[in-house]
């Protein structure tokens, strides 16, 4: 009797085991996400893409263990527009975020909305740039507009109070979203968090650590840095972001030894110093500056110092970026969430390092409108995927949504990239469209659109101009030659024309929406 008893009570207990084994494979655990921004970071300056910069070790260990995606671009190369797009799946011209200065409307849906609703916890911590109290994240706190590297202000939850916090804006935001995922959300709950970087943004201040780091090296300048814009159009020769020419000796190149100094208008600092701040920071820049001031350089030799100082100071902001990023994955392996969580490391566009001897972002061209992406999810994607289509911006409200299992919506005008960079389809679009607003402003930038393809790109610069360029990738790939009016280049002129139309029409784009914007963007400059 006691050895049936027994009997009895190993089957039932096998039958639960295995029934709740069951059951765990009819309702897989959804995926957590969490999604990493930096703003201005160009691919260049990422060490997984191969350009020899810098090494950016934590951020490429998303690409050894994942996907880097070698074509992902922006849908308007500029920060509020780019984050608008990312959060609404939307164009800008849909969104109505076409430039940094229009307002944004909180009230229309987005994705993190939608996976609040849909049982996900969500959160957003660091900078994103748009006016009002964010919605759709269970727990927020953002910087005050562009925020300050040093001694920043935030927002907690929407509250319209801004809270200075002592320390460095990249220190601050990792320990922040650390604390977030340690201690303040619910673990029963999958969670949607976007943790946004300040950094590399201008004016590229250094965390008191990496000062002087860089400082025994010179960096050689793109082989295109003194391009003279020959066969190019009025664009490119009359753009305002140089750095021999545009850049500011004190507001970039930190000419200005205290950080707090005395300048005015755009260079008034937004950030005030501590004393050890302060102290730090002149026992780095104030000897080198000196030793520029002494060595009285001109011409090339002066251009090249300038690159030097630009770059290196560009490139320690980034350390301390990667730094948190090697933080935040070390505690997803810690805590075991690493091999359910998808992690996305990307920034709101790319950003010109020394290329066409510029710096800033904004045009079609390759270095601002591409943008860094890697993609890691042990799940799906296997380690060392490489991606090589257009994949925008536009795409990532939907792909989460696709991972969370929610519905997209019909007015998303995005793509879902998981069955790409998982291996399941090779189907993809064979073109994308872009726009840029902000004109006549800061950089003078003109207003364009255009259309890209793996190999062509098509651009049309308007409003005080009407002109087309043209550049084929494959022969040249910096994008020195405008070949619009080169009888050779007549039938693929005539087919980018076509399907720049289509596209077009496709999203909802047309010329009464440039002088829509147009006409918005003159009348808030105005007031």
């Amino acid at each position: 009797m006691k050895n049936l008893s027994l009997f009895v009570l190993l089957l039932s207990f096998g039958a639960i085991l295995f029934g709740c084994s069951g059951n765990a494979e009819k309702t897989p655990q959804r995926p957590n996400i969490l999604f990493i921004m930096s703003d201005d970071h160009a691919y260049q300056a990422i060490s997984a893409y191969g350009y020899g910069l810098n090494k950016t070790p934590n951020i490429d260990r998303i690409a050894e263990e994942g996907a880097i995606f070698n074509r992902a671009c922006v849908t308007n190369s500029i920060c509020a527009p780019s984050r608008a797009v990312l959060l609404t799946g939307k164009h800008s011209f849909i969104n109505g975020k076409v430039d940094n200065l229009q307002p944004f409307n909180w009230d229309q849906d987005n994705f993190p909305k939608l996976m609040q609703a849909n049982g996900y916890e969500t959160a957003m911590i660091g900078k994103i740039h748009l006016d009002g109290a964010p919605q759709g994240f269970d727990y927020s706190m953002v910087l005050r507009g562009q925020g300050s590297y040093y001694n920043p202000e935030f927002m907690l939850n929407g509250s319209g109070k801004w809270e200075r916090i002592e320390g460095y804006c990249t220190d601050i935001v990792t320990e922040r979203m650390l604390d977030w995922l340690k201690n303040k959300r619910d673990p029963n709950k999958p969670f949607c968090a976007l943790y946004h970087q300040k950094a590399p943004h201008r004016n590229w201040k250094p965390a008191p650590e990496y000062l002087t780091l860089y400082d025994d090296i010179t960096f050689e300048p793109p082989v295109n840095y003194f391009d003279d814009y020959s066969n190019r159009g009025t664009a490119a020769k009359t753009q305002e972001m140089k750095i021999d020419g545009d850049a500011r000796w004190g507001h970039d190149f930190k000419l200005i030894t205290d950080p707090d100094g005395n300048p005015t208008g755009f260079e008034k600092q937004l950030d005030r110093f501590t004393e050890k701040q302060r102290a730090d920071w002149l026992a780095a820049y104030s000897p080198k500056n000196d030793a520029f001031r002494a060595a009285k350089l001109k011409g090339e030799d002066l251009a090249k110092w300038k690159f030097n100082r630009y770059i290196k100071d560009y490139l320690r902001t980034i350390k301390s970026v990667d730094d948190g990023v090697g933080e935040v994955l070390d505690y997803l392996e810690e805590a075991g969430l690493a091999e359910n969580t998808i992690v996305v490391y990307t920034s709101d566009q790319g950003f010109y390092l020394g290329e066409h001897g510029w710096f800033d972002k904004r045009f079609m061209y390759e270095e601002s409108f591409r943008t860094p992406l890697l993609v890691r999810f042990p799940k799906e994607i296997k380690a060392g995927t490489k991606i090589d289509k257009l994949v925008q911006n536009l795409d990532f409200a939907p792909t989460f949504l696709d991972y969370a299992g929610i519905e997209i919506p019909e007015e998303m005008q995005g793509i879902s990239f998981r069955d790409l960079v998982s291996g399941k389809t090779s189907e993809w679009r064979d073109a994308v469209y872009y726009t840029y607003y902000e004109y006549p402003a800061e950089h003078m930038v003109k207003r364009h659109y255009g259309i890209a393809t793996e190999r062509y790109k098509l651009i049309h610069f308007y409003y005080d101009v009407d002109e087309w360029e043209l550049y084929d990738l494959e022969t040249d790939p910096h994008e020195m030659n405008n070949v619009y009016d080169d009888p050779a280049y007549t039938e693929i002129r005539e087919d980018l024309h076509k399907r720049l139309v289509e596209l077009r029409a496709s999203y909802g784009d047309s010329d009464e929406n440039d002088q829509k914007f147009l006409n918005a963007f003159l009348e808030h400059r105005n007031k």
